[in-house]
């Protein structure tokens, strides 16, 4: 017998075909322009051999009990066991730290990303289901943007432009005359988008501005970051210095009368201090057009150009979200901000800034108006945080503290992390300080579909289904599509919903009401449902009954919003639309941040030289940057086993990009296998020549699942491709003290020795 049914990922959503309960088939929807490949990764994976089927216990856990400093996570085999003892032991363990350390002695992981369905978003169900016990230590921010989340709403109120409420793209195409893009406007981020993707839109975006004439400017060390229909103009500056060239651009409209007074003192404050930063009033140092090309190794006479028709022409002033991933990574949104205002065009159609443009599918796309419904998930009653990419500073470091955003954080003492979502040994940075940091805590518990690095390093694995092997509901974010995403197959072995799973815990816990709401999955997904209907139609949307809706497989509503052009609002009356800063305008010169007295974040954006960068001494010894982008065969590291990705590695290794001219003076040539290494790590990876990449320059994309040649030995070699061996785990600066991968010096090699075996596709015993 052979069905058909519709489901949503986060990259796209697709048609499902099984036959007797099997998969068989997956293709693009139908309205869907523009179908990502990414989707074919789902037939050879869940029902692969990688599947984690059962409840599995880490040997020397079980055996030795919960203990600090166990060395043998990730190098021990596992015991599977019945649910029922399984949940047991969870529960037990929950209980055991609860009573001995109190609620912030646990660490609630998860990551998002797990699932397009609204409802088992693993994320939200593992935080609903601790609050319900007392609570958990908590972070805040995303990897993605973490420095630009904490330095927008100093300067604009919020962080509209980042996560949403951007110009819209067919603003942009009427009446933009030149797009300047920092870090450029890489397509292959596009293919995803939080909450499913129900239509891929860039393409025909990008081929309307093309139809328009309007011109584009590409400022990255990265020649592809352009999209080629566009046939972009291509800066290749060097990596970590577009603050710098934001900055002699400033110069000459601020030197030469280009600015837009009237603009900046209706709706700005501070302009007098970064007037007088610009022209090195204030420390001696006048930020030029030349100062900055020696900086940015790009020629003066073209920053003076760009700026003349930037001041000349409508334009979009674009920041990639993979800028603000490096050291000092707030400055350049900040300065981005000041370059927009200084030329007087924010809020105006095709004018001022936006940031991510291309980084995930829906930006630049109208917003709905409203919100769609979420996992409700109860109050946190533990007050401890910390920011999301400083969680090995948290596990090796319990007692001290770190500065962030004005405040002084205390790191508590973990003693048991549960992590249900995402994969650290993916997004985090210095793998082998993460592996020492893991060892810390005394149990770490695991929801997973796939034996990847996560579930390896786990005390305790619980089986998690995948979309395909539940009902679920997507409403995929700025998009007016939903999806009822029907379960297409059974669970694969013994695995269960993340819901289920932590039913069963709640249950021992005494808190199974208060979880679940006595309602099943169904019941839930039914009132998401409903409770979409109650908000659409508190603006005048109609959806369809939820029984025409399931039956259908989708809906569509109304569109209310067809256009945007950011802080237009704002521009037209700042008195009666003032923005959420202190002064109600943007500013330029943030009292606040200077009064919190970081010498590496100042009250005005700067420039300040990277830990690593080519420009530094480090570089003698690494004189390679790398950059490590988000990859176009999967999402972060998510179905890796998958045949999209496959097909993409060579030798079985991630491929590194690296110019002729640095292969040629390594003695390197397509398709060897190298050994990239710096003082903190090192990692295989295969070699693809790229003429598009400035001198000194390599890219590895990341999503390589972590495969240590001896997983016993500390900062053992990757095999595998995986560049966050090599980036540095330090904060961007004490203001966001965001994660900085863009910052990294490495060198290159060939590998002599016999390239030994992948692994990380190979069960554990």
């Amino acid at each position: 017998m052979t069905d058909t049914t519709l489901t949503a990922t986060h990259w796209g959503t697709y048609r499902v075909r099984t036959s007797n309960g099997r998969l068989t088939g997956i293709e693009g929807w139908s309205r869907d322009p523009d179908p990502s490949p990414i989707g074919r990764s789902l037939l050879t994976a869940v029902e692969g051999p990688l599947r984690i089927r059962r409840p599995a216990i880490r040997k020397g856990w079980l055996k030795n009990g919960p203990r600090q400093g166990d060395s043998g996570r990730g190098a021990e085999p596992f015991l599977e066991v019945p649910w029922d003892e399984a949940l047991d032991l969870v529960a037990s363990e929950l209980l055991r730290v609860r009573e001995a350390h109190g609620n912030e002695g646990i660490y609630g992981g998860s990551y998002g990303w797990a699932s397009a369905g609204r409802f088992h978003h693993a994320q939200s169900q593992l935080h609903r289901f601790l609050n319900t016990i007392g609570g958990y230590t908590r972070s805040v921010q995303t990897y993605s943007s973490a420095a630009a989340e904490i330095i927008l709403p100093h300067v604009i109120g919020n962080t509209d432009g980042l996560t949403g409420h951007h110009s819209t793209w067919d603003t942009i195409a009427e009446h933009a005359g030149l797009i300047v893009a920092f870090g450029g406007l890489p397509t292959r981020n596009s293919q995803v988008q939080p909450g499913g993707v129900g239509e891929h839109r860039l393409a025909e975006e990008l081929r309307a501005i093309e139809r328009r004439g309007v011109r584009m400017v590409s400022i990255s060390p990265v020649r592809d970051d352009a999209p080629a229909n566009l046939a972009a103009e291509w800066l290749p500056i060097r990596p970590n210095t577009d603050v710098a060239v934001m900055l002699g651009i400033a110069h000459l409209l601020i030197s030469q009368g280009l600015c837009d007074r009237a603009f900046i003192e209706r709706c700005c404050v501070g302009f007098d201090q970064l007037r007088a930063y610009v022209l090195g009033e204030s420390d001696g140092i006048p930020k030029t057009p030349e100062w900055a090309a020696n900086l940015a190794d790009i020629d003066a006479v073209r920053i003076i150009a760009l700026a003349r028709e930037m001041a000349a022409n409508r334009t979009t002033i674009m920041v990639n979200w993979a800028v603000q991933r490096g050291d000092h990574g707030e400055q350049p949104y900040w300065m981005a901000i000041a370059l927009a205002a200084l030329l007087g065009q924010i809020g105006l159609p095709g004018g001022g800034v936006g940031f991510g443009y291309g980084a995930i599918n829906g930006i630049g796309s109208p917003e709905l108006g409203f919100k769609w419904p979420a996992l409700p998930q109860g109050k946190n009653q533990v007050s401890a945080y910390i920011p999301v990419a400083r969680i090995s500073d948290l596990l090796l470091n319990p007692g001290s503290s770190v500065e962030f955003n004005g405040n002084r954080l205390v790191y508590p003492d973990i003693r048991l992390v549960y992590w249900a979502g995402g994969n650290p040994f993916h997004h985090h940075q210095d793998i082998n300080r993460l592996v020492a940091a893991w060892r810390r805590p005394e149990t770490i518990i695991a929801h997973e579909q796939f034996w990847n690095s996560l579930a390896r390093h786990a005390d305790i694995v619980l089986p998690a289904t995948t979309s395909l092997e539940r009902n679920d509901i997507a409403f995929a974010n700025r998009e007016n599509v939903i999806v009822a995403m029907k379960k297409a197959i059974e669970p694969v072995g013994e695995a269960r919903s993340d819901f289920a799973i932590l039913s069963g815990i709640a249950e021992r816990m005494g808190t199974l009401a208060e979880f679940s709401n006595n309602w099943s999955e169904d019941e839930w997904v039914r009132d998401f449902y409903e409770r979409a209907r109650t908000t659409t139609g508190a603006v005048g949307i109609s959806m369809p009954d939820f029984a025409s809706f399931w039956r259908d497989g989708h809906a569509t509503i109304e569109r209310p919003v067809r256009s945007h052009v950011m802080l237009a609002a704002f521009r037209d009356d700042p008195r009666a639309n003032p923005l959420k800063t202190p002064s109600g305008r943007i500013e330029l010169y943030s009292a606040t941040i200077a009064s919190f007295g970081y010498d590496d974040c100042l009250g005005h954006p700067a420039w300040f030289e990277p830990a690593e960068w080519l420009g530094s001494p480090l570089a003698k010894d690494y004189p390679i940057h790398l950059l490590s982008c988000q990859p176009g065969s999967k999402l972060h590291s998510q179905y890796d086993h998958g045949e999209v990705s496959l097909r993409e590695k060579i030798a079985g290794r991630a491929p590194i990009r690296l110019g002729p001219l640095d292969a040629k003076a390594r003695g390197l040539s397509a398709g060897d296998v190298v050994r990239v290494f710096n003082s903190r790590g090192a990692c295989l990876a295969a070699i693809v020549l790229d003429d598009g990449l400035r001198p000194g320059t390599a890219v590895l994309a990341t999503g390589a699942w972590y495969d240590p040649l001896d997983p016993s030995v500390p900062a053992s070699l990757d095999k595998h491709g995986n560049p966050n061996m090599l980036t540095p785990d330090k904060g961007s600066s004490r203001l966001a003290q965001a994660p900085i991968p863009n910052s990294t010096l490495v060198e290159i090699e060939l590998f002599r020795d016999p390239v030994p075996p992948i692994t990380a596709f190979v069960p554990p015993v």
